[in-house]
This record gives C-alpha cells, structure tokens and sequence, in this order.
C-alpha cells in the first residue's frame, strides 16, 4: 500500500466532512488511518503458497474434518466499513489432510480484503477443494454487517449466513447434514 496517498485521502475526507486535519486529535489521525488500512487489506499481499507452506500431507484418513468458530473480520467493499464473525469449515479427505491451522490462515487472507460475505465464502471453499481435492468441502459464515447495523436499516442484531458446499456436501444430504448438525446450524434443507 502506498501510504503517502493513502494519508492525503484521509486529510481529503476529514476537510470535506468539516473537520480540520490540523488541529491537536487529528494530526497523527491520517498516518494511522493509513496503517489500519494497511493491516485490514493485507490479504492482498498475503502469498496463499507461502501461508500453506507444504502443510498438505497424504493420510488415508476419510473421515469429516471440522473447524468451527473461525473468527474473522473483514471490510464490506460497497461501504468500507467491516463486517465480522465466525466461519465454520469441514472438508471429507481424498488421501489429504491440511494442517487443522491453516483453515483458519486461510479465511484471514479472503477475509482482509475489500469483500462480500459470499465471495468470501466461494473463496475459502474453492481453495480448499483445489488445494486438497477433497471428497467434498462445505464453509458457512455468519456475520454482522455494520452497513446495515450503522446506517441504512440499522438492525443491530441481524446476522447474514452463507454457505458454500462443494462435492460431496452438496450431493450427500447425510453428509451436509452432520457438518450442519456439528457447528449448530440448519441449512439441511438448502439445494
């Protein structure tokens, strides 16, 4: 990120609400916008080859893996305000395993970029399923949107829930069944 043009944009945005960017509890306000943005977007200057960092190894294993309660936060790209909450992730293995850390490594880096929730979604289980060539892969997200908390609708306490199920969660009823039983929610009935 280029942080120089970054800080001018944040003076910009402080003078055009009326602010002035000089005065004593905005001076530092520009260079610390920048370096929040920095951190918040870092996920497209993350390098996924480097995060999985040859952590897929052959096991006969074939039984559901899960991963649940995966924190996340992320930036809604149509307001730049964040959105947040938990991912829940199985997969069935196919004679590869993944390293039980790196699903959560995975969803920081779609989630620290400018997003929508079922991009996000899409993007964790697409790179599951490429990565390991599982029998199936199936992610939910739920999270609160502070574009719709904050402004517009202003419902505090409404959650989004997505999912993505790939291979044998989307052909086996049995098998999206015990993932959603597992992390507690009921989308069993969705196509």
């Amino acid at each position: 990120m280029k942080q120089a043009p970054m800080e001018g944009a944040v003076r910009t945005i402080l003078e055009s609400i009326g602010e002035d960017p000089e005065r004593d509890g905005l001076l530092q306000t520009p260079k610390r916008v920048a370096k929040m943005y920095d951190f918040l977007t870092k996920g497209y200057r993350d390098d996924l080859d480097e995060i999985l960092n040859g952590a897929v190894f052959r096991e006969a294993y074939s039984e559901m893996v899960v991963v649940k309660d995966i924190d996340f936060f992320s930036l809604c790209e149509h307001h730049l305000v964040p959105f947040y909450g938990r991912c829940h992730i199985a997969y069935l293995p196919k004679g590869r395993i993944i390293g039980l850390s790196k699903m959560p490594r995975i969803v920081e880096v779609f989630a620290r970029r400018l997003q929508v929730q079922e991009r996000l979604t899409q993007q964790i289980a697409s790179t599951l399923q490429k990565v390991l060539e599982p029998q199936g892969v199936g992610v939910v997200m739920e999270a609160r949107h502070l574009c719709m908390a904050m402004r517009g609708v202003e419902k505090l306490n409404s959650v989004a829930t997505t999912s993505a199920m790939l291979g044998s969660f989307r052909l086996d009823v049995k098998t999206r069944s015990e993932f959603l039983t597992i992390i507690g929610t009921d989308l069993r009935h969705r196509s």
